[in-house]
């Protein structure tokens, strides 16, 4: 956990890479208790030209970093479609977002999208919306503001999921009924 406050906590900041709209999320993690900080897009369809958006999202990513200091960084990788094109431009603002955080030593790890919705929704199909409820009711967003942004809802998820799977790889939930005891919240 972070030494920057002394106290054992963790920001995570997760985004949802896009070079239309890009959705961030910050979770802070205290004494194995998760908290939202902040979320939102950064929205670039009136940017002209692939480079100026690229520029947009790296200043962007920076002023999150120094505003909120984040620990770590994870982000989602774009998915493999049908659209090579569609496909290269968000491996451009992730690369961009990746390097953002690499630039103020944050590390990043990366997670597929089914990955992401299987570790919120337990549905690795779930669509956006599914998505956006299910983060809604984990850190108690009012269900109007997580409709009207799921990028960033997307983002948090992200960030979320970096939680679990580090939570899952520290050994701490050995089988089902510790992960019931240790995440009363997570059981609906």
């Amino acid at each position: 956990m972070s030494k920057k406050s002394g106290l054992n906590e963790k920001i995570i900041l997760g985004v949802d890479p896009g070079t239309i709209v890009l959705g961030y999320g910050l979770i802070l993690i205290k004494e194995n208790k998760v908290s939202l900080m902040q979320y939102g897009v950064i929205r670039l369809a009136k940017y002209t030209g692939s480079a100026l958006k690229l520029s947009k999202i790296f200043q962007r990513v920076i002023q999150l970093i120094d505003e909120y200091k984040p620990d770590e960084m994870a982000i989602e990788s774009p998915f493999y479609g049908k659209n090579v094109q569609s496909m290269l431009k968000l491996g451009r603002a992730q690369g961009v977002a990746i390097a953002a955080a690499l630039s103020r030593q944050i590390p990043v790890v990366e997670y597929e999208p089914k990955k992401v919705k299987q570790s919120v929704t337990g549905n690795g199909n779930a669509s956006k919306e599914q998505v956006s409820a299910m983060i809604g009711q984990l850190l108690n967003i009012k269900n109007k503001d997580a409709d009207q942004l799921p990028d960033a809802t997307d983002a948090l998820a992200v960030a979320l999921c970096h939680y679990y799977k580090k939570n899952a790889l520290s050994g701490k939930s050995k089988d089902w009924s510790t992960f019931v005891r240790e995440n009363p919240d997570r059981i609906r």
